[in-house]
């Protein structure tokens, strides 16, 4: 049985000062994105950010708090 505030994976963005980039791979007219964490596809919030497909995005408790701009400008 879990306890309120115990996290059973490597690294838990609810408990931590963490922010976890991921690209957007589509947003609806609701503030709701599908993003590509790397580990596989999760709806997030972007309500707070301008976010594009291609974008990508620091998420921090299923709510994205910032945005990098296009994955092709940020990567090597």
């Amino acid at each position: 049985m879990t306890t309120p505030g115990h996290c059973d994976g490597e690294v838990c963005v609810t408990c931590s000062d963490e922010a976890v980039p991921v690209t957007v791979l589509a947003v609806d007219d609701d503030g709701i994105a599908r993003v590509d964490t790397g580990r596989g596809v999760e709806e997030v919030s972007v309500a707070l950010v301008d976010a594009a497909v291609g974008d990508v995005v620091l998420v921090h408790a299923k709510e994205a708090i910032a945005s990098l701009g296009p994955a092709s400008r940020i990567s090597p």
